[in-house]
């Protein structure tokens, strides 16, 4: 089994980034709107952007999860469509990759 423990330790790190910036994106969201109508637009304009950040982040969150679930299981670095080992200088760009380069889409 090969030793992941270096892209582990990028995912943890990379996982907490993520859960930080999404509890800041959801805590923001948390707020109500000003009384004003003119600043409720603004806000409201403002929330849809941050709900799109959020979505963005939370895919993320379940791939770095993922990523970190296959290397408990075993199964990282092994790609999902042919069964090959996907390239260490893979996995080190791209830590979620699910894919060798030849089958990457």
């Amino acid at each position: 089994m090969t030793d992941y423990s270096d892209i582990r330790a990028k995912l943890q790190t990379r996982l907490a980034d993520l859960l930080a910036r999404a509890e800041v994106i959801e805590d923001d969201l948390r707020h109500p709107l000003d009384a004003d109508s003119s600043e409720q637009a603004v806000d409201l304009a403002d929330d849809e952007a941050l709900e799109g950040i959020d979505d963005v982040l939370r895919q993320e969150i379940g791939q770095v999860r993922m990523a970190l679930l296959r290397i408990e299981s075993g199964t990282y670095g092994t790609c999902s469509r042919c069964g090959k080992q996907i390239a260490r200088a893979r996995l080190e760009a791209r830590p979620i990759a699910t894919r060798c380069i030849e089958c990457a889409d």
